[in-house]
């Protein structure tokens, strides 16, 4: 197996943003209570943190800031993909100048790519790298399935060592984990799947929970890698209303809520996304209330 990044639980932080760019008081404040609640790594511009409607400025900035406050303490990744294979390569080096630990690299969006096109992105970004990257797998958004076989064949690049896979098909990563054994780590991409994941061989969840939640997502992990797998699935399942509740819009619309709810952050997102319905809303802040979070 080549070098894991990190074993376990890896946050894909939100953003605090308002209407004078990124919030760096709370981004701190949340850093910090991230790391003391047991987090193995954090993730940063991802899908959940809004990259793709930060600034240029916005997105090294904050990749930036994570880093140094950090500090070396977990790791952390960095979320430099794009649609535009060129750009993905900008942002990849620029993190790893600043000191990023490793990438996370989304398929192409909206203009997508054949198999083919997939293996000739992802190789040219992992060459551009000094450090490793995670491919990211969620065909719902990019409209790009990263097919196991693609997979297996860019796993064979030194620099590309793991997958968050949010297909949401559990065959689908059946396959990739018995194509790719000893040369993948395999992350769940979706918080309903982080015990089931595992259970092909997995390693661990790049959550949107975890924003919310992280001692208790990390506790799903911990127990299941000390062979409780009963307790780990106990806990998956109870917390799936709010799982479901965290997705009852599209991410990140509704872990904004909740977060400017827990002071975390202002419930501010950049059009497209809107701030949640309020019936939706209240269903989550009643889930979160039925959690034991003080909202």
């Amino acid at each position: 197996m080549k070098n894991t990044i990190f074993k376990g639980v890896a946050t894909a932080i939100i953003t605090p943003t308002n209407e004078n760019g990124v919030d760096y008081a709370k981004f701190e404040k949340l850093i910090e209570w991230q790391i003391a609640e047991g987090v193995n790594a954090i993730v940063v511009c991802g899908t959940t943190g809004e990259g793709s409607t930060l600034t240029d400025d916005e997105h090294k900035g904050a990749i930036k800031f994570v880093v140094d406050q950090v500090n070396g303490r977990i790791p952390v990744i960095a979320g430099t993909g794009s649609n535009d294979t060129a750009y993905a390569i900008e942002l990849t080096k620029y993190s790893c100048e600043v000191g990023a630990d490793a990438m996370l690299v989304v398929s192409p969006y909206y203009n997508k790519a054949t198999q083919n096109g997939l293996i000739q992105s992802f190789t040219a970004i992992a060459d551009a790298s000094t450090k490793p990257i995670i491919m990211y797998n969620v065909p719902s958004r990019t409209g790009c399935n990263i097919l196991p076989k693609t997979a297996a064949k860019l796993a064979e690049h030194p620099n590309i060592v793991a997958i968050k896979e949010a297909s949401g098909n559990i065959s689908q990563i059946a396959e990739l984990a018995a194509l790719t054994r000893g040369k993948l780590d395999i992350y769940s991409g979706n918080d309903d799947q982080i015990v089931p994941v595992m259970s092909l061989g997995g390693i661990g969840v790049i959550s949107v929970l975890s924003n919310v939640m992280p001692a208790e997502t990390v506790k799903i992990c911990d127990d299941f890698f000390a062979g409780r797998i009963a307790e780990s699935a106990d806990r998956q399942l109870e917390m799936l209303p709010l799982i479901n509740a965290l997705f009852s819009e599209v991410n990140p619309i509704p872990v904004k809520a909740a977060m400017a709810a827990m002071g975390y952050c202002d419930n501010y997102l950049r059009l497209p996304l809107t701030v949640m319905e309020k019936e939706h809303e209240n269903v989550l802040l009643d889930c979160m209330r039925k959690m034991g979070i003080n909202v």
